[in-house]
């Protein structure tokens, strides 16, 4: 008989196969974690208790998320400075909110707990949710571009890390709402460099754009956690996510540094204003 494959520490890579940003064919087995060759969980009540406890705080943090955006956005949805701005904002609830119900339909496969939980986040208000960025409101035009270009970004990075998890729901989830988010980023992007560009004939100014990233990118590099999270490398053991909190937000620093550069802006120091180290 072959030998077992051994497991994979918490700090490994996922495989060279599943590709940066992308997807690949469905596969059955799980990846990486210390369950790396069996078969992927496909219900609740084969999942081991303390992986079903993590993978419940998860979906409630992700379907917090996606509520409170629609929150925020809401207002600007009659008010942002263009027609196709409008448009894309009102995109963007409707994404938001459908990622928000897949999160619940992920806790929905936890019967009495997790109905009682969507209950719980369907009477979230504004200002009362689990993370900084989230209770923040969009003052100003500029507020909307460096959310959805930094602290969506982030989103997609948790996103990324859930791709051909160990729990097959969770990761058949994951292609369409990757691909949805695409357009907040570029969204984001474009608003920013527009402000940048082209001042008052656009909305706003490059004054204003450079202070929206100063406000929000201390929060985006938050929302990744605590640097040496137990909870992180947990969820790596279980095989359902692929980095610790550290390596995801260096990847996020690399990515965004020479966007902001090309936009003609800055970004603050990455140990600025922080609340999570």
């Amino acid at each position: 008989m072959p030998e077992p494959t051994p497991p994979r520490s918490p700090s490994s890579p996922a495989p060279k196969s599943l590709k940066e940003g992308g997807t690949i064919a469905p596969v059955r087995e799980i990846l990486w974690g210390a369950a790396v060759g069996v078969r992927k969980y496909e219900s609740a009540e084969e999942i081991p208790a303390d992986m079903r406890k993590l993978i419940v705080k998860l979906m409630v943090v992700q379907a917090d998320t996606e509520f409170a955006s629609i929150q925020q956005h809401r207002p600007w949805l009659d008010t942002a400075p263009t027609l196709e701005d409008r448009w894309i904002e009102a995109r963007i609830v409707a994404d938001e909110a459908r990622h928000g119900l897949q999160a619940c339909r992920i806790l929905r496969d936890f019967g009495e707990e997790g109905q009682g939980l969507i209950d719980e986040l369907l009477e979230k208000r504004e200002g009362h949710h689990k993370l900084d960025a989230f209770n923040m409101t969009f003052d100003k035009w500029a507020d909307v571009g460096a959310f959805t270009c930094f602290v969506d970004r982030v989103g997609v990075y948790q996103l990324r890390a859930f791709q051909e998890c160990s729990y097959g729901p969770l990761a058949r989830a994951m292609p369409l709402m990757l691909s949805e988010e695409q357009l907040h980023l570029n969204f984001g992007f474009s608003v920013l460099k527009r402000m940048a560009k082209d001042g008052a004939k656009y909305a706003g100014s490059k004054e204003a754009a450079q202070a929206a990233i100063v406000k929000w990118y201390p929060r985006a590099l938050d929302m990744f956690g605590h640097s040496n999270s137990e909870t992180s490398r947990k969820a790596i053991a279980h095989g359902l996510k692929r980095w610790t909190n550290e390596e995801a937000r260096e990847r996020f620093i690399r990515e965004v540094t020479p966007l902001v550069k090309s936009m003609g802006l800055e970004l603050p120091p990455a140990d600025a204003n922080r609340r999570i180290l």
